[in-house]
Parts: C-alpha cells; structure tokens; sequence
C-alpha cells in the first residue's frame, strides 16, 4: 500500500514561519510520498530553507498579490501536477499540522472504493489540548460527525480530477475557502467524507483571549462572504451562523439599549445571556469546566462574528482590498 500511495498521492503544505512545526509537518508526510510541495508566504525564519532540506519542491508566493491559504494550495496544486501529472490524489495540510501514520493509506483505500467521493478528511487534533481553554475547544471543534459531510477543513484528501472539474478553491477567499469549495463540489454530484481515522495533529498554539477573538472575526467574516456568493445555493451556506450573530450581538443588544430609553424594565432582557450559557452548559454537562467555557465563550463569540460579518460588508461596499485576519503570533 504504501507504494501504491507514493505513486498515486502528492503533498501540498502551506505555512509562513512554522518553525519546528514545518520540520515535523514534513518529516510526517515523507513516509507515505516523495511528491512534496511546501509554499511559502513570505517567512522570515528559514522555513524554506528547512523545507528544501527536507526535499520537498518549494513555491514562493508573489506578496506583491493579496495572499490567502485558498490561493497558496492552488498554486501548490498547480506545481505538483507540472511535476507529477498522474498523480490522482493530493493531501493538503497546513504546515502547523503532522500527519498521522498510515493516514493517507487508509484514506486511498477509501478513495478507491467510493468513486463518488471527492474529498476524505480524518480526525484532526490539537498537539497541546491542555495547554489552553481554547486550544481545548479548538480541538472539540475539530471533532466532526463521521460519514457523509457537508465540508473539510484544511487538511484532507482530495481528488484530482474532482478538484480540477471546479477549479479548486476561490484563491480571492481570506476564509472559509474549504468549506466553499466542498459547497461546489456537492453542487457538482460529488460527495464529502469523513473517516473514523486519526488524521492530523495541529498546533493551534492559542493562549490568549485576543487571539481567540481574532479567529472568531475571521469566522464571521468568512460566514459574510461565503454566504453571499453562494446566497442561490440550496446547500446550506451559513446562513444560521449569521442569523445567530446578527440575533445576539446585534439586534438583542440594540432592542436592549433602546427600550431601556423607553422602560427599565427592558433591561431585564440582558439575562438572556447568562440564561442562554446556563442551557449551552447543562446541554453539554455542567459537571465539566470545559463546557461552562465554552457556553460563555459560544456567546462572546457571536460579537466577533458579528464584527467580521459587518468588516466584510463594509470593505465590500468600500471596494477596498482585504487584508488578512490573523491570530497567530508569526
């Protein structure tokens, strides 16, 4: 199997100053494929150095052009398939994560046996769930139901000639390119997967509130604009992500502020928060210190969310070029 796999599956890494990260992400992938793209964007520290040590083919984006992960994988993609035109298979991974043993055996088998699959993805998991509340959420978030999916997320497993028939992901999305393109590849009759099978582990390295609501407002902002390409779609598109944002953080808020100004007695409204982490907890466990966090944090979030909703909309009716959001400390 593992012969089979270097010659069928190619390796598309993306990261900007992972570190030792790389070197593990690397490494991890080398024992299923020689067939290794890493692209850069932009590091300072010698990730591509370390990347070309390690043998795989290297791209450096060109920063004269807005960057995004979307249109790093493409170019990755695009560079793999000049190399390796009859690969058939090509694993994404971002260069924060390592890949699990066995993996990508275990996902061509699946691969092989279901023709009407376009994208397999496994269990990603954090390095460090201890290390953080949030690296620990983080890590309950990538725990997805098992079998027939709506999405992936950035590592997975992917299907040449499927990837290519939609033009692989939007390379002008700043978020929510995976789930995008899995959205137009089930619009194309194609099916998305997810195996019971340890995958990857990732290094979320998210220690401080500031970061954690940095990659909510990206959440948001992706939710925005995903949404509204595809607002046609009968697919769901994140529209009760937005919903739910536009409730709690924008419109209860507001009705707050405004009957407060006509009666008091409207200020009672405000225990709809703590009323609302209490049943997020109680349905969760309430024995669980994790589960109140995430309750409290689940409500906070919609503010950031809300705050990447309305980022997208107002650069959109601006027409000004998006920068990235970012959380991670590079």
């Amino acid at each position: 199997m593992a012969q089979v796999a270097s010659l069928d599956v190619g390796v598309v890494a993306i990261g900007r100053n992972e570190g030792s990260r790389l070197v593990d992400c690397l490494t991890s992938v080398r024992s299923a494929t020689a067939n290794i793209v890493y692209v850069d964007s932009g590091s300072t520290d010698s990730s591509v150095a370390t990347a070309e040590k390690i043998g795989a083919r290297v791209v450096k984006l060109d920063l004269t052009r807005p960057f995004t992960a979307a249109r790093a994988r493409n170019e990755g993609f695009a560079t793999l398939i000049t190399l390796r035109p009859n690969i058939r298979f090509v694993q994404f991974i971002d260069g924060d994560c390592s890949l699990a043993h066995l993996w990508i055996e275990k996902a061509l088998a699946f691969m092989e046996q279901r023709t009407d699959v376009a994208i397999v993805c496994g269990r990603r998991r954090e390095r460090d769930p201890t290390a953080s509340i949030y690296n620990r959420l983080i890590d309950d978030e990538w725990n997805t139901p098992i079998g027939d999916a709506a999405a992936c997320g950035g590592d997975a497993l992917v299907r040449t000639a499927a990837f290519e028939t939609v033009g692989g992901f939007r390379p002008g999305l700043m978020a929510g390119e995976e789930p995008e393109l899995c959205l137009r590849l089930r619009e194309h009759g194609w099916k998305i997967w997810r195996l019971n099978e340890e995958m990857t582990q990732h290094d979320a390295a998210m220690h401080t509130f500031s970061q954690w609501w940095m990659r909510s407002v990206r959440s948001g902002y992706g939710f925005a604009e995903v949404s509204r390409l595809h607002r046609a779609s009968p697919h769901v598109t994140w529209g009760r992500e937005i919903a739910r944002a536009l409730v709690w953080a924008g419109f209860l808020p507001l009705f707050i502020v405004v009957g407060a100004l006509i009666h008091p007695i409207a200020l009672l409204l405000v225990l709809a928060y703590p009323l609302h982490v209490v049943r997020l907890a109680i349905r969760r466990g309430p024995t669980s210190s994790k589960n109140w966090w995430y309750a409290i944090l689940s409500i906070a979030a919609k503010f950031a969310e809300l705050q990447g909703i309305v980022k997208f909309y107002w650069r959109n009716w601006r027409q000004q070029e998006f920068k990235l959001i970012e959380y991670k400390k590079l």
